[in-house]
C-alpha cells in the first residue's frame, strides 16, 4: 500500500520510526515532511500536501502526527476527499453494543469505526499521547479494517465529500 506520511515537530522522531516499521511491512512511504527538526514550523505546509495526494489517489491511505493530532486533522479534512480521523490511544467504549448489535471488541474500536463506518483515509495521531509501540498496534489494527460498504455508510461518505 502507498501511504503519505506527514507531520510537524511535534511527530518529528515518531514519524521516522513508523516509516521504518511501515517499510519494513512492506508498504510504500512517501514523506511530505518535514525533512528536518524545526520547532517552529507550521503544520498545514507539510499536512495539506499529504492530504491532496491522499484525495488525488496518488497515495492509497494518510497518516499523519502532530502534539494532539487536532490541528492536523482539521487541515487534511479541508481537502475534499480527505477524510481524516483523530487517535489519541486506547479507549473502552461506553455503549458496547451499536444500534446494529455489534458489540466493541476491545480498546481500539474507536479505530475500526473509522474506517468501517466512515471509511476514513487518513488518520491523525496525537504524537504526544502514543508511544511507539502504541502508535504500531493502532496503525496496523487501522489499516487492516475495511469499510464496510453498506447502503447507510455509502450514502452519508457521499454527503461528506459533498456528492
Amino acid at each position: 500500500m502507498k501511504i503519505a506520511l506527514s507531520t510537524d515537530h511535534a511527530g518529528f522522531e515518531k514519524l521516522k520510526q513508523l516509516k521504518e516499521f511501515l517499510s519494513d511491512s512492506g508498504h510504500e512511504c512517501v514523506n511530505f515532511g518535514p525533512t528536518s527538526y524545526e520547532p517552529n514550523d507550521d503544520y498545514p505546509d507539510f499536512i495539506r500536501p499529504a492530504a491532496e495526494a491522499v484525495a488525488s489517489g496518488e497515495c492509497q491511505v494518510g497518516i499523519i502526527f502532530g502534539g494532539s493530532g487536532q490541528g492536523e486533522a482539521m487541515t487534511a479534512n479541508r481537502v475534499k476527499g480527505a477524510r481524516c480521523a483523530v487517535y489519541y490511544g486506547p479507549a473502552k467504549a461506553v455503549d458496547a453494543i451499536d444500534v446494529s448489535g455489534h458489540v466493541a471488541e476491545d480498546d481500539f474500536e474507536i479505530l475500526r469505526l473509522s474506517r468501517q463506518h466512515n471509511d476514513a483515509n487518513m488518520l491523525s495521531l496525537a504524537g504526544r499521547f502514543l508511544d511507539n509501540q502504541g502508535i504500531e498496534l493502532a496503525v496496523s489494527i487501522w489499516l487492516n479494517t475495511k469499510f464496510a460498504d453498506e447502503e447507510r455508510h455509502v450514502r452519508r461518505i457521499k454527503k461528506i465529500d459533498g456528492a
